[in-house]
């Protein structure tokens, strides 16, 4: 089969269309033929809907679940449960390697989405190694792993609801030491420490058909989400694709350049950071976002969270005592305790923000370690 290589176009156009109601949204996206016609009509689908519902405000961690109704070639789908209602496809087909599809959804977000009443939590990666690095032999690719680390970490910063990104710690981090965990966490403001392996490298050659042998690789990554607080792993999955290789066996590969991520194996590296991005959504949006007091002066407190989390002036937030206390096992248990103290944002920087206490001659019973969360109930 002949491999047609494109660049990847995303957002052509991405619009409210004024003559219908507000719900609906337009948006076109393009996805390059590299195996097939049909393998690329569903990229194209996934990456439309996912800029539209990024667009609306919708929770696009529930993408994962519309993604198996891609695989039917249907003009229009209807879903329900979801914030995405229906997709109708106005136009489709192939431009110069490429599968253009232009798509109208009608899209209801919900004002409840976690990623709206909770303000971004802190997530910092780990590098990813190479559990067998003779598998990466083939091409002299042994710095995957970090570009894979990379690749996510942009995932993150670029396209997160619910996170933000604070980058990749050159420490080695498992459940086994929590305390390290908790200690990468604190020195990177994280609530999250995600770490992952490259399981699987190997390539294999398809010699079926009449035409030249074509060479395949797997790649397998493990990734696993820890809590800063307790060490737990709160996140386990593990992820499995293969592609074409394209590249000569004895040629030396840099991954690092547009011509290696634009390949159909680095096209499928990027779906997969895409979807790891999806699932940590889906499965972690809505665990309770934790900004603490840092400092107190007079009647006003400063906490670990700003501008980049979402913080804006006039926010109200309650305040929570944190106290701990060892259990009958002799387990220390952390406990936390709903005071009736408020905060209302007074000023914003990009990571932190001041709060005036209400009322202020209770301001000396908040502790350096409290927790605040937004709103009040």
């Amino acid at each position: 089969m002949k491999t047609l290589l494109a660049r990847l176009t995303l957002i052509v156009s991405l619009s409210v269309a004024p003559w219908a109601h507000a719900a609906w949204y337009e948006v076109s996206a393009s996805s390059p033929i590299l195996e097939s016609q049909q393998a690329a009509r569903v990229r194209a689908l996934e990456a439309a809907t996912f800029d539209a519902m990024r667009f609306a405000g919708a929770d696009v961690g529930s993408l994962q679940q519309l993604k198996r109704f891609y695989s039917q070639v249907k003009a229009g789908y209807q879903f329900s449960g979801n914030a995405v209602r229906e997709v109708q496809v106005l136009e489709e087909g192939t431009q110069g390697g490429n599968y253009v599809v232009n798509l109208r959804l009608d899209i209801y977000p919900s004002a409840n989405a976690c990623h709206k009443t909770q303000y971004k939590k802190g997530m910092v990666l780990t590098r990813f190694p190479i559990v067998s690095p003779q598998q990466a032999a083939l091409g002299g690719i042994y710095q995957f792993g970090d570009d894979f680390s990379v690749l996510l970490n942009r995932e993150i910063k670029q396209h997160a609801q619910s996170f933000v990104g604070r980058g990749i710690a050159n420490v080695d981090v498992s459940p086994n030491s929590p305390r390290t965990v908790a200690m990468l966490a604190e020195d990177k403001d994280a609530q999250f420490v995600i770490t992952g392996a490259i399981t699987d490298l190997s390539a294999t050659t398809d010699a079926s058909g009449f035409g030249e042998a074509q060479n395949n690789r797997q790649l397998a990554v493990n990734v696993q989400a820890m809590d800063s607080e307790s060490g737990e792993v709160i996140f386990q999955r593990r992820y499995r694709d293969v592609a074409q290789w394209p590249f000569e066996r004895h040629s030396q590969v840099d991954t690092q350049t547009a011509r290696f991520w634009q390949s159909p194996y680095g096209q499928m590296a990027r779906r997969m950071s895409r979807n790891i991005l999806l699932d940590l959504e889906s499965s972690l949006s809505c665990r309770a976002s934790k900004p603490e007091i840092v400092a107190l002066k007079d009647n006003i407190a400063q906490i670990n969270v700003g501008r980049i989390n979402g913080v804006k002036q006039g926010d109200q937030l309650n305040l929570w005592h944190i106290a701990s206390f060892t259990d009958d096992l002799g387990i220390v248990r952390t406990q936390r305790r709903k005071s009736g103290i408020t905060l209302t944002i007074a000023r914003v920087y990009e990571s932190s923000a001041e709060a005036v206490v209400q009322p202020n001659n209770l301001s000396g019973s908040i502790q350096i370690g409290d927790i605040v969360t937004k709103g009040v109930n």
